[in-house]
């Protein structure tokens, strides 16, 4: 196991993890390799890093020769990033808040862009909805998380897990657990497991809803009231006539349905509206 070192800022101090920003670093380097190797960059393409921090995977991401946009929202760390790697031409680091990104601004040219990111556990989930907003521009996306997230990603019909993020990135994307990674390869420690996952947004969607935005309301609005069944999880949305129009058992739980059963709601509502 690699021992931590603490970065040391152009300011001459070394940086505290800051806990506001869940900022948890990578330092060992027998992961850091593993997932560089998953990654495998090349000169040709596009990559994002999402919250480099100390810049654990920067240095090899940079080092590939890709064109390589670092997103930090720290900012002294920016700056030591900033300084650190201002002789390389394909390197650019933006201070900057990853939910107020738009992905077309990065200069696409082109190129399907290949997200990597070790992403505070806090905002894991609503950076991930953010960037689905740009799936038909991302070539994949390949994270570090919580464990417990990872599993949800992938969940299925039935399973404790599955939920309006199984869903919903179930419809954009492939979610493939790579492996695992014990809290001990990071600095501070966090209390949970983590895992790489790679996602992979779909070349053609796997079911098509007639209005996205619809999908989303249907879903959040089902696993907002989980215990309930569709018949009063849904009431505010379509009514007992239309639902059991879709043959489909109005008694379920939402876990009990399947992606293309939320399609065909949703496309029932759009269709009324």
């Amino acid at each position: 196991m690699a021992q931590s070192k603490a970065v040391t800022l152009i300011t001459g101090t070394a940086h505290q993890a800051r806990k506001r920003f869940g900022q948890n670093f990578l330092h060992d380097q027998q992961v850091i390799d593993r997932i560089i190797s998953q990654i495998a960059p090349s000169s040709d393409e596009h990559l994002l890093e999402i919250g480099p921090g100390q810049g654990a995977l920067t240095k090899q991401l940079a080092g590939s020769g890709a064109k390589l946009d670092c997103v930090e929202l720290d900012r002294d760390l920016a700056e030591h990033l900033k300084h650190q790697y201002r002789d390389y031409d394909n390197v650019n680091i933006h201070q900057h808040d990853i939910l107020k990104l738009d992905l077309n601004n990065l200069e696409l040219s082109g190129k399907r862009i290949r997200i990597i990111g070790n992403l505070p556990y806090n905002i894991s989930t609503p950076v991930l909805f953010h960037l689905l907003k740009y799936y038909e521009k991302i070539e994949d996306m390949n994270f570090m998380l919580q464990l417990e997230v990872v599993e949800r990603m992938s969940a299925n019909v039935g399973d404790k897990n599955y939920g309006r993020l199984s869903l919903m990135l179930q419809y954009y994307c492939q979610a493939e657990k790579l492996f695992d990674v014990s809290p001990q390869a990071f600095t501070p420690q966090p209390k949970v497991n983590s895992a790489i996952v790679r996602l992979t947004p779909h070349k053609e969607l796997p079911v098509t809803a007639k209005n996205p935005d619809c999908l989303k309301v249907v879903v959040r609005t089902a696993f907002n009231q989980r215990r309930k069944t569709l018949k009063n999880s849904l009431k505010t949305l379509i009514s007992d006539s239309k639902l059991g129009d879709l043959e489909i058992d109005m008694t379920l739980r939402p876990e009990k349905l399947s992606l293309t059963d939320y399609v065909k709601i949703s496309d029932a509502i759009s269709e009324s509206i």
